[in-house]
C-alpha cells in the first residue's frame, strides 16, 4: 500500500510543482508590468514643462488652467491620480489625448497595425538572415571568419544610417522602393514597409548571427557529436540531431529578444520613413507631452517585451530537459 501511495504521489508532486512555478511566473511578470507602469508614470509626472500650459498657450487665466488641471485630474494626489489611471486601463481606458482631444485607445488601435506588420515583417527577415547566416558560420570553418567580419560591420551599422542609405539609394536612384509612407492594402503596405524593416532588421540579424554561429561551434566540438560520428551516422543527420537541437535553445533565446526589442527599434524606421505607426505617435506625443498616449504606448511596449521573455523561458523549459526536470536537482 506504501508502494503505491509512494508511485502515485510522485507525479503529482511533480504536477504541483509546475503548476506553482507557472503561476509564481506568471506573478512575477504582472508584478514586473505594474512596477515598470508606476515607474514611468513617476517619470512622466515629475518631468519638466506643464502640459496644460501647452494646450491653453502661455496667456491662458489662472482660471482656465484650474479648471482644465480639474477636468484632467491633475490637481490630485499623484498616488490617486496613478491609481485611476491604473484601474481606467484594466478597463481599456487609456485616458484622453490632450494633442489630439480624442481617447488615446482609439488612435492606438489606428496605428497599431502599421507596426506590428513591420514588426513582422523585419522579425521574419531577422530569423531567416541571422539565423541562416549564423548556421553556415558555424556549421562551415571556411565560412567562419567572412560571417564574423560581416555580421561585425552590420552590428555597428545604426538603423537611421541603415534607412538613409536605403532610401538614397534603393528609392531616390533606383527607384524601387518608395521613401515614405505606409501603403494601403496587405500587398502595398507589404511594398512600402521593405526598406523600413531591412533598416530595422539588419543590426538585430547581425546579432542573431553571431550568437548563432557561437553556439553552433560550441556544440559541434563536444564529445558525444564526435561518437556519433565515430559510429557512422551520416553528417547531416549528426548536424541536426546533436548539434542543432542542443545549439536551439541560445538561438531561440535570442530570436525573441530580438523580436521584442524590435518595436522599441521601430520607432527609428518609422521616423525615418514618414510611418504612421505606434513609434512616430510616440515621438508625437513626447514633444507634446501627451502623457496618457506616452504612458499607454509604452506601457504596450513593456507588455510586449515581457510576454515575449515569458514565450521564451517556456520554450527553454520545453527543449532543455534539465529545465523541466527541476535542474537535475
Amino acid at each position: 500500500m506504501t508502494a503505491v501511495s509512494v508511485s502515485l504521489s510522485g507525479p503529482r508532486s511533480v504536477h504541483l510543482h509546475r503548476l506553482r512555478t507557472v503561476a509564481k511566473a506568471v506573478a512575477g511578470r504582472l508584478l514586473t508590468i505594474l512596477i515598470a507602469s508606476f515607474v514611468v508614470f513617476m517619470a512622466l509626472s515629475a518631468a519638466p514643462g506643464n502640459p496644460v500650459r501647452l494646450v491653453l498657450g502661455p496667456k491662458a487665466s489662472p482660471a482656465a488652467r484650474a479648471q482644465l488641471e480639474h477636468r484632467l485630474g491633475l490637481d490630485q494626489p499623484i498616488l490617486e491620480r496613478y491609481w485611476n489611471w491604473l484601474t481606467g486601463v484594466l478597463h481599456g481606458d487609456f485616458g484622453i489625448s490632450l494633442v489630439y482631444k480624442t481617447a488615446v485607445g482609439p488612435l492606438i488601435g489606428a496605428r497599431i497595425g502599421t507596426t506590428l506588420l513591420l514588426v513582422a515583417y523585419a522579425a521574419v527577415l531577422i530569423l531567416i538572415a541571422g539565423l541562416g547566416i549564423g548556421v553556415l558560420g558555424g556549421a562551415f570553418r571556411r565560412a567562419g571568419a567572412p560571417v564574423a567580419g560581416l555580421t561585425g560591420f552590420l552590428l555597428g551599422v545604426p538603423s537611421f544610417v541603415a534607412a538613409q542609405l536605403l532610401i538614397l539609394f534603393f528609392a531616390l536612384d533606383l527607384g524601387w522602393f518608395p521613401a515614405q509612407g505606409a501603403g494601403s492594402g496587405f500587398s502595398d503596405q507589404l511594398y512600402h514597409l521593405t526598406l523600413p524593416a531591412i533598416s530595422l532588421a539588419i543590426a538585430f540579424s547581425a546579432w542573431v548571427a553571431q550568437v548563432t554561429m557561437t553556439s553552433v561551434r560550441e556544440e559541434r566540438i563536444h564529445e558525444h557529436v564526435d561518437t556519433a560520428r565515430g559510429r557512422g551516422m551520416a553528417a547531416p543527420l549528426v548536424f541536426r540531431r546533436h548539434v542543432l537541437r542542443n545549439a536551439a535553445v541560445p538561438m531561440i533565446t535570442v530570436s525573441g529578444l530580438t523580436v521584442a526589442s524590435l518595436f522599441a527599434g521601430a520607432v527609428v524606421a518609422e521616423r525615418a520613413f514618414n510611418i504612421g505607426g505606434l513609434g512616430s505617435l510616440m515621438l508625437e506625443a513626447v514633444s507634446g507631452k501627451d502623457y496618457n498616449i506616452v504612458l499607454a504606448v509604452t506601457l504596450i511596449l513593456i507588455t510586449v517585451f515581457v510576454i515575449a521573455t515569458s514565450v521564451i523561458d517556456i520554450v527553454q523549459y520545453l527543449l532543455d530537459p534539465r529545465l523541466s526536470k527541476g535542474g537535475g536537482r
